[in-house]
């Protein structure tokens, strides 16, 4: 065994550690050494396009064209010694990328660092064309070069931090604050630089995320869905591509669940989790949707689902934002969760 940084790798022929190294990974003491099988990255899904268009400078636009791989879904992962299964694949929303899950922004430790150390193996995702996930340019540079019109150009758009404001729910209109609200807006310019360019609206249908979370959760032979926000409605479509591989399924503040009149098989004997924040019903955007999701988990039921919805502020976590993992209590939350999945779901 050897050590760098804060991180234990261990190799597989030195089994004989196993025993008395993994008691770190349930260590909550974000001091204390992590002690990991494994970690690393790679891709899901993409496809090959071959453009005459994929540069308007000279040197990196061959006369004859060229070939780029585009819609791949970039993973990052960690696996814990004794890991507990099945793992857990986290999605982030809107406008950001897997660092959601990461480091918070007042530097405390991120989930994908608390599920780990709770012997989670921990799946981190980027969307398609979001992050390192690589994004199709051929229609920019078609317009760049005068081959196109304006119009064709991909719908692209940023999130002011004025408009995610209130999107994430930190107060009815910027700068004003929620009583009680647990975002450390302190640290609000570490979330700012998080905030990435959103090509959600320049993707094909359905959103080629969907079906790299299916063969991701087939790949690792049973996975959790963990979709926040943007993502959330994502986990319910890869069940309905592919009961294979879906172990579960936690939506946290999904901005949408599936309609109650969808076909239900999908979801039968399925964990389903959704979760909330506090002060939805104080926003025109997000008011409608636990009552939405609420029906969609009454009709999952209905149909043999192991569905529930969690308002954070019942379960003793009250002043939640939307982005309830880096909110000053994320930790109470996570262990929460965890808690769930250990006691609901099964591989």
């Amino acid at each position: 065994m050897f050590t760098w940084h804060k991180y234990s790798f261990v190799l597989a022929l030195t089994l004989t550690a196993v025993g008395c190294a993994s008691t770190s990974n349930t260590s909550l003491n974000p001091d204390a050494p992590i002690t990991l099988s494994k970690q690393g990255s790679f891709f899901v899904g993409g496809r090959d396009v071959k453009s005459d268009s994929l540069s308007a400078l000279p040197r990196y636009a061959p006369k004859e064209g060229g070939t780029v791989a585009v819609e791949q879904m970039y993973v990052h992962y960690q696996e814990p010694i004794n890991a507990k299964l099945p793992p857990l694949v986290l999605m982030h929303g809107c406008c950001l990328t897997g660092k959601s899950w990461e480091t918070t922004p007042d530097g405390r430790m991120g989930w994908d660092e608390l599920f780990v150390r709770r012997g989670f193996p921990t799946y981190v995702i980027d969307q398609v064309s979001r992050g390192r996930s690589a994004a199709e340019t051929s229609s920019i540079v078609k317009a760049k070069a005068g081959r196109a019109e304006s119009g064709t150009l991909p719908q692209v758009f940023n999130a002011a931090r004025e408009s995610a404001w209130t999107l994430f729910r930190f107060g009815p209109e910027y700068p004003r604050v929620f009583p009680g609200m647990q975002f450390p807006l302190e640290a609000q310019a570490e979330l700012w630089k998080q905030m990435v360019p959103d090509w959600f609206n320049a993707l094909p249908t359905p959103n080629p995320t969907v079906p790299a979370l299916s063969q991701l959760a087939q790949k690792l032979n049973g996975a959790v869905l963990v979709g926040h926000s943007q993502s959330g409605i994502y986990s319910f479509q890869a069940a309905a591509l592919s009961r294979q591989g879906v172990a579960g399924i936690v939506a946290i503040e999904p901005g949408a669940c599936q309609a109650p009149t969808v076909d239900m098989k999908p979801y039968a004997n399925l964990p389903i989790l959704v979760v909330w924040g506090d002060n939805t019903e104080a926003s025109s955007l997000w008011g409608p949707r636990p009552k939405q999701c609420g029906d969609f988990v009454a009709a999952a039921n209905k149909a043999g689902a192991k569905a529930q919805m969690v308002m954070l502020k019942d379960v003793g976590f009250p002043g939640a934002s939307h982005m309830l993992m880096q909110d000053k209590h994320s930790i109470e939350i996570g262990n929460w969760l965890a808690d769930w999945l250990e006691k609901n779901v099964t591989r």
